[in-house]
Formats: C-alpha cells, sequence, structure tokens
C-alpha cells in the first residue's frame, strides 16, 4: 500500500465524502428532515464531527497502513481478528438492510408495492454480488453527483436558497425538536464509528504525505458539513412550497422531489432522475454482499468454492431481507448496527492505541475477553431493540447498545487483565506499565 501512496489533499477529500454519501445520507436525511426539520441533517454533520476528529488518530493509520482487524491479530492472535472481522460484518447487514429500504422508497415513488419490491431488490442485489462488476463503482458515485446536482436546482425551482443560506445558524436551535437521549445517541456513535471506520482508513493510508492527509481530512469534512444541510433544506422549502402530497412518507420525500424537479414521473427526465437514484441503491447494496461473503470466505472455515460463494451470499442476503422487512428509520437503523461495531472494537482497540503508544500493555486474554463479552453484550441489546424498541433505555436503542457493549467490554478487559496476572508465573505476574 506505501508505494500507492499518491493522493494528494483534493483527492483525498473526495474519497473521503463519496465513503460516506450515499442513499443513507441522502435519504435518512431527507427522511428526518421531514419531521425534524434541519434538526434531521444530525447524523450527516455527526459524519463532519467524525471527519475532524479523526486527525487525531490519522497519523497513526497512515504510518500503520494495515486495517483494524489486521493490527488487533497481529497483536492479540488470530482469533480477534475473526472477532473483528465477525462484528464488521455484522454491521454490514444494517448498512445492506438500509439499501433495500431506501431503493423500496424510491420505487414507492413509481407506485411499486412494498413487499415484491423488497423480494425483487434482495434477489437484484443476490445476483448482481456474484458478478465481478466492482469497477462500476464510479458509476454509482457519478450518478449520486447527478442527484446532488438536481437538489442544487430543486433548491432554486422551490426559492429555497435563503433556507439553505440559514441553515448553518437554524441547525443548533432546531435540534430542540429531537428528543436529547436520541439526539446524543446518534451523534455519539456515528463519531465515533468514524474514528474506526475503514472505508476512511484505506484512503488515508494512501495520501502522499501527512500535509495532505491532514489538509484532505479538512477538506472532507467542510464538504460534508455542506451535503449534510441540503437534504434537509430541499425537504423544508418543498414543505413551505407545498409540492408534497399529503400520501408522501418520509422516506420518499427526496425520491418525490426529485421526480417533481424532472416533471414527474410520466416525464424522462422525472424516469432518468428516478433511475438515478435506484441504481446506486443496486450498486451499493451488491457491493456490501460481496464485502460480506468476502469476509466470510476469508475466515477460511469454508472452502471459497462457487457453489460455497453462492450460499454465504444468499445467507446474507436473506438476513438483510429480514431486518429490511422490520422497516424503520433509516438512520437510526443504520446507526443502530453502527453501534454494535463501535460498542465492541472500541475497548480492544483503545487498549491497543495504549501498548502501542507504550503506556500499558493489556494481556491477549483479556482483549479476547474484552471482545467476547462487550460483543455479546452489543449484540443481545441489537436483537432487542430490533424486537421491541421500547426495551431501549431513554428511547435511545443507539446509547443502549452502546453503553452495554461498552460496560461489558471495559469489565470482560479488566476482569481479564486481573486472572491473566493471577494464573501468569509470578516473575510476570504483575502487568506491565510503561512510561
Amino acid at each position: 500500500m506505501v508505494e500507492h501512496r499518491q493522493l494528494n489533499a483534493l483527492s483525498l477529500a473526495a474519497l473521503l465524502v463519496s465513503a460516506h454519501y450515499g442513499l443513507g445520507f441522502l435519504l435518512g436525511t431527507g427522511e428526518k428532515a421531514f419531521t425534524l426539520g434541519m434538526a434531521g441533517s444530525l447524523y450527516a454533520i455527526s459524519i463532519a464531527l467524525g471527519t475532524i476528529a479523526l486527525l487525531a488518530l490519522a497519523k497513526f493509520y497512515w504510518e500503520n497502513v494495515e486495517q483494524i482487524w489486521t493490527l488487533l491479530g497481529q497483536r492479540y492472535g488470530r482469533g480477534a481478528q475473526i472477532l473483528v472481522g465477525s462484528m464488521s460484518w455484522l454491521s454490514l447487514i444494517g448498512i445492506e438492510a438500509v439499501q433495500t429500504i431506501a431503493g423500496v422508497s424510491i420505487l414507492n415513488v413509481v407506485g411499486a408495492p412494498a413487499l415484491p419490491t423488497t423480494i425483487a431488490l434482495t434477489l437484484v442485489f443476490l445476483l448482481v454480488s456474484l458478478l465481478p462488476v466492482e469497477k462500476a463503482s464510479r458509476l454509482f458515485q457519478a450518478l449520486l453527483a447527478c442527484n446532488l446536482c438536481a437538489l442544487f436546482y430543486s433548491l432554486i425551482q422551490l426559492h429555497g436558497l435563503g433556507e439553505y443560506a440559514r441553515s448553518p445558524l437554524a441547525f443548533i436551535p432546531s435540534l430542540q425538536q429531537a428528543e436529547p437521549a436520541s439526539a446524543i445517541g446518534i451523534s455519539l456513535c456515528t463519531i465515533l464509528l468514524v474514528l474506526i471506520d475503514m472505508k476512511y482508513q484505506q484512503y488515508i493510508v494512501r495520501a502522499k504525505d501527512l500535509k495532505n492527509l491532514y489538509i484532505g481530512c479538512i477538506l472532507a469534512a467542510f464538504i460534508l458539513f455542506a451535503l449534510a444541510l441540503l437534504p434537509s433544506a430541499v425537504v423544508i422549502s418543498a414543505q413551505n412550497a407545498e409540492i408534497l402530497p399529503p400520501e408522501t412518507t418520509a422516506k420518499a420525500a427526496i425520491p418525490y422531489i426529485l421526480s417533481w424537479v424532472g416533471g414527474g414521473i410520466t416525464n424522462p427526465l422525472g424516469i432518468l432522475l428516478i433511475i438515478s437514484l435506484i441504481v446506486p441503491a443496486l450498486g451499493v447494496g451488491s457491493s456490501i454482499l460481496r464485502m460480506q461473503t468476502k469476509t466470510i470466505l476469508d475466515f477460511g472455515f469454508i472452502e471459497a468454492s462457487n457453489v460455497n460463494r453462492f450460499a454465504v451470499a444468499s445467507a446474507n442476503a436473506i438476513l438483510g431481507f429480514m431486518v429490511a422487512l422490520r422497516g424503520g428509520s433509516i438512520v437510526n437503523l443504520i446507526v443502530q448496527f453502527y453501534a454494535v461495531y463501535v460498542a465492541t472494537i472500541m475497548i480492544p482497540f483503545v487498549a491497543y492505541l495504549l501498548a502501542s503508544f507504550e503506556r500499558y500493555i493489556f494481556s491477549s486474554f483479556s482483549v479476547y475477553f474484552s471482545l467476547g463479552t462487550g460483543g455479546a453484550a452489543a449484540i443481545s441489546m441489537l436483537v432487542l431493540t430490533l424486537i421491541d424498541s421500547k426495551v431501549a433505555v431513554l428511547n435511545s436503542p443507539e446509547l443502549t447498545i452502546m453503553g452495554m457493549g461498552f460496560g461489558f467490554g471495559v469489565l470482560g478487559l479488566l476482569v481479564g487483565q486481573a486472572i491473566a496476572i493471577r494464573t501468569a508465573p509470578r516473575e510476570s505476574s504483575e502487568p506491565r506499565e510503561l512510561s
């Protein structure tokens, strides 16, 4: 990877933005803005804030190059690598489900029924994921860029440029409309996720040098902040202009507005804009399935044959389908699955950082124990909150999942360290604290 360090600040910023600017970002923000106004941009703005916070770890990633599961695996063994990789796989189930939900919302604008569309999209994701179409990702991003231009054009048509110009000042006061616990859960989880997000890390290690790395991160944060406010401003302007029919759902707000800009679903331009939304959903959904399948096969437990590849991909597709059937808010669903990854990985990763910076060394057993207890607690709370959201503390599934995961993760780390010290030979029983 070191020999491919050719990205200048502008190229790096563009890639960092593309890593998170997708249908979850776009439709999820629009869905939240439908009821919360400018506060609907909270998730997207949290990504921008997380990109700023990433400056604290950017040099570490750039120097170490390897991904988190590889780093933990090198220090604590293959078991740790598999556990971390499994949590990454699990988080992708939620992203997969979101692509299905987004696709259903888009096609809802043209009258497609929900259940048959959900089944059809799942099958298309599965089939496309088995094809070698990785290079098509540039096309998907280009289509999203097309929609970005259409959103700006929508603001002009809706006389909403003033709304967008006022949005930075209106954002913080608008947070009063959101439930405090939910706002804290979404923002905290998203910011922490960006710090350990391997989608970002893969681009960071390709920066030319540290100067371009830091400038690229800062530039990406400003671009993300500007993009974060755009969907909310468009939805608010559309509501003010009263162009949204009463039957329009929150998830379908952005697709409907884009079709309206194109002259409706009977106009070629309107159809083109709908297609330019649904195709990226197909691309991202199939790409995620492909990553999930690769992750499972990379564990080496089963042979990477065509039959096994199809079986694993099918199982992943079914899991995503089941979560998509539950429905729910796009942003909340994304963040709940992010919360499991964050709650499981963050404590062991902090232990790794302490050892790397020569502050304190935890035993391999304690890190295993932390991964196991934290992961089990976080997954249990995810399942419970998906079944019945009322079990969440303070009505925030994200905070509940993180609280349980962090709590049991810290407990597992400390108990595991105590056990390791007690069972170690006397001469090495003392924990090594380095200055």
